[in-house]
């Protein structure tokens, strides 16, 4: 049967809506506002506004010459150092060389075997000025005495290492070369997740290989230490993508491709890339210098959670733990202390422990920074000058004995270190070293934690003493023994007569 759309008004204008969807599909528009009706009696929405995909063929036409391929060909150090392969949570894959040694030091005899081993990688990189100014990761020419620039015109050159900074792991190149092709960089602050991205580099040294996918998540913190708020992707990257660019919808550089993580050493969804501006922050210090420098606080920190929250009497589960405050450091000159909750740093709120991290690191030493503090269910400010990362804090005295006693109750504490922080999951606490008098005839243990003292959590030992000061003749202690909690009455002993 046919049908004549002249006859039939409706028919007529669904093809014509059908017609007008399909060209701007076809076309790759994005961000066109779309109309949809509301929910009854809501005002919302009732479906989400879509967007044609990017066209990345034209991205890659324009800027794939930007891209690089980086080998690398040098000489390390391979030393026996610690088994960790049954170490818990050690590397069953441990480094070949590494494993070699130990057999030979075992059969043979000897100690600290070494030796000097080959090393040849690849990775990638991208062109951020005409006269040949190159970024890549710090990781990816590590232990590199010759350092070779291919460019997709098949040009190569041995490159100049301007200087790198593993902490942020960002290296600059220089080859001598005129009038490159260079990237335009965007802004990652505007990008949203869920929107497009590109990454191209080298993976297994397959040169200008694209990829392409979603940003995942932003700003997210890694336990390696490094600071940097990764902008997180499912966008295909493999070793040997390291380096590389990784281009918004429009074509701007907003990452650099450097880490993923993996059970096989392969992709498998999760890849992270370091956020441009920050990149260009370190370019220019490395430039200017030969080097990064990065701030310093001396802080260890631990997440906060709704338990922990409500134990330390705050509003809402946010901010950081200050877990151990290295004497010395810049944090203890300012007057911060174990148990102390970081809420903000210079007006910005403090999310995550990462937050605390990432802004320490990337402010410079000697900057002033104002910290919003929550401690004993209140909030205080305190300014804080900060050092600069790598450089040894003054040796501070040992305290004596004396000071890590209560000698009312025959306790002996000392402030629990971050890993058995860790371990008990908590944010404060002292360990009991040894017992006599009237703790050891409540039955309190050595190994026992002291994890509060009339409900005052106590993370130091003047802490614990300015808490039983103000208490009266019998206090009570929160005591964590193994995998369990309980509370234990003391009452100091009787003075000499």
């Amino acid at each position: 049967m046919t049908i004549d759309s002249r006859k039939h008004p409706a028919r007529r204008l669904s093809a014509r809506l059908s017609l007008s969807l399909a060209a701007l599909l076809g076309a790759g528009l994005a961000g066109l506002p779309a109309v949809h009706a509301a929910e009854p009696g809501t005002g919302i929405p009732a479906a989400v506004a879509t967007a044609g995909v990017p066209d990345f063929s034209q991205i890659t036409r324009r800027y794939g010459p930007t891209v690089v391929n980086i080998s690398i060909s040098g000489m390390r150090q391979v030393s026996v150092g610690p088994d960790t392969a049954d170490m818990p949570g050690g590397d069953n894959e441990a480094d070949p060389m590494q494993q070699f040694l130990r057999r030979f030091q075992q059969q043979f005899g000897g100690a600290g075997a070494s030796m000097q081993v080959p090393v040849r990688g690849l990775g990638s990189g991208f062109i951020v000025s005409e006269d040949g100014l190159i970024l890549t990761n710090a990781h990816v020419i590590a232990n590199a005495s010759d350092v070779v620039v291919k460019l997709t015109d098949r040009r190569e050159f041995h490159a100049r290492v301007i200087g790198s900074d593993t902490k942020t792991d960002i290296a600059v190149l220089k080859i001598d070369a005129q009038r490159l092709p260079t990237v335009s960089i965007g802004d990652p602050a505007e990008l949203q997740v869920g929107q497009w991205v590109l990454a191209i580099g080298a993976p297994y040294g397959f040169e200008n290989s694209v990829s392409a996918g979603v940003v995942s998540a932003k700003g997210r913190s890694l336990p390696d230490g490094s600071g940097v708020p990764f902008i997180q992707t499912d966008a295909a990257v493999n070793p040997g993508n390291s380096g590389g660019p990784l281009f918004n919808a429009r074509g701007e550089v907003v990452g650099i491709n450097s880490q993923i993580y993996s059970r096989t050493g392969g992709f498998q969804g999760l890849s992270f890339a370091i956020p441009i501006d920050l990149a260009l922050k370190i370019q220019r210090q490395i430039v200017a210098t030969g080097h990064a420098s990065h701030g310093l606080l001396g802080v260890s920190v631990q997440e906060m959670n709704q338990a922990l929250a409500e134990a330390f009497r705050l509003p809402t589960p946010t901010g950081a733990i200050l877990l151990d405050v290295q004497p010395g450091s810049p944090g203890a000159k300012a007057g911060l202390l174990p148990g102390d909750v970081i809420v903000g740093v210079d007006g910005k709120p403090i999310a995550s422990a990462g937050d605390v991290q990432t802004l320490v690191t990337m402010a410079q030493p000697g900057q002033r920074l104002l910290f919003d503090v929550w401690r004993d269910g209140q909030a205080g400010h305190l300014t804080v000058t900060l050092g600069e990362a790598g450089k040894t804090a003054s040796p501070q005295p040992t305290p004596s004995p004396e000071a890590h006693t209560l000698r009312q109750f025959g306790l002996q504490l000392r402030p629990l270190q971050p890993v058995e922080r860790l371990a008990i999951g908590s944010a404060v606490g002292l360990l009991v070293e040894s017992t006599s008098g009237p703790s050891q005839a409540a039955g309190m243990q050595t190994g026992d934690v002291v994890l509060s003292i009339n409900g005052k959590p106590v993370a130091t030992v003047d802490q614990a003493r300015a808490v039983v000061k103000n208490a009266g003749n019998t206090v009570a202690l929160l005591v964590q023994r193994g995998g369990e909690r309980l509370f234990v009455p003391l009452s100091p002993k009787a003075p000499p007569r």
